[in-house]
């Protein structure tokens, strides 16, 4: 049996760990030819090896537009199109209003504003009418979180680029659409104390990578062909209840 995604192409930004490694593994397993990047190039063979097929590792920063440019390069040469576009490398670190310096903003809106801003810019010339866009956004931007003001603003500004880019886009039919997680287990987390993990979770418990991957295929897929421009919640209720 075919799967969703046979012969299609997905590009997955920040594909080296955690959301956008899961996601790399569903896409493979239902037919698509994935390229991840990742900003370290050891954590990036790993992940490679680890979907180990129907997939090619592009080292870079997508704060860097070198970078993205030899991404979509990669991509052109090889397979010529992206039927779907996961971007989805962020990042983000606790900075009171106090605390918070230029370099802290520079760096955090340059990864999940320009980077995003950038990907999804530069993916379009191989993007087929009737293409997918998936960004990655976070219940932080609908919820004030002490100590992560910078990164809630980076997200919500994600949250509003998505509208926008409903809109631009409706000529091509290409769908653009948020999947904003909440308190998800992931390495760069997996830290945190049990306590954080549940506080306000109608569901009692944290969330798993594979949870949100499935949430980003179906908005990839056929399966969402009428839905365009939303933020799809992958908290467990956190936000709704």
């Amino acid at each position: 049996m075919l799967g969703r995604f046979e012969g299609r192409v997905a590009v997955i930004t920040g594909g080296s760990s955690g959301i956008g490694l899961a996601t790399a593994e569903r896409l493979v397993d239902e037919g698509a030819y994935v390229y991840i990047t990742g900003r370290r190039q050891a954590k990036l063979d790993a992940a490679v090896r680890r979907v180990g097929r129907n997939v090619t590792g592009v080292q870079g920063d997508v704060s860097k537009l070198a970078d993205i440019d030899r991404l979509f390069a990669t991509v052109k040469g090889q397979h010529g199109c992206v039927d779907i576009l996961f971007a989805n490398a962020g990042g983000g670190e606790f900075a009171r209003l106090a605390d918070a310096d230029e370099a802290h903003f520079d760096r955090w809106f340059g990864t999940n504003v320009k980077g995003v801003l950038f990907a999804v810019q530069k993916a379009l010339p191989l993007m087929p009418d009737g293409a997918a866009v998936v960004l990655t956004g976070s219940i932080a931007s609908s919820k004030g979180i002490e100590q992560i003001g910078i990164y809630s603003a980076t997200k919500a500004a994600v949250r509003s680029l998505a509208r926008t880019w409903a809109a631009e886009l409706k000529g091509r039919k290409i769908r653009v659409n948020v999947v904003s997680p909440g308190e998800i287990l992931t390495p760069s987390n997996a830290d945190a104390g049990s306590e954080r993990r549940t506080t306000g979770i109608p569901l009692g418990r944290a969330g798993q990578s594979r949870e949100v991957a499935n949430a980003v295929l179906f908005l990839a897929a056929d399966d969402a062909s009428y839905i365009n421009g939303i933020e799809l919640f992958v908290d467990g209720g956190m936000i709704q209840v």
